[in-house]
């Protein structure tokens, strides 16, 4: 069984277009849920040093 595909110009345009939107989109998300994670385990200064 052949199959027969044609792909013109737009088309592979629109699909590397999208590859590269959903990888930019996947890095954005993971920049913001790793910057959530870290702050959760960031230590906060302490008010004892300020009192001083």
């Amino acid at each position: 069984m052949t199959h027969l595909a044609y792909l013109d110009a737009g088309s592979g345009s629109l699909i590397v277009q999208a590859v590269v939107g959903g990888a930019a989109g996947v890095a954005v998300a993971a920049k913001l849920y790793w910057r959530r994670l870290v702050s959760r385990f960031r230590r906060q200064p302490s008010d004892r040093s300020e009192a001083a």
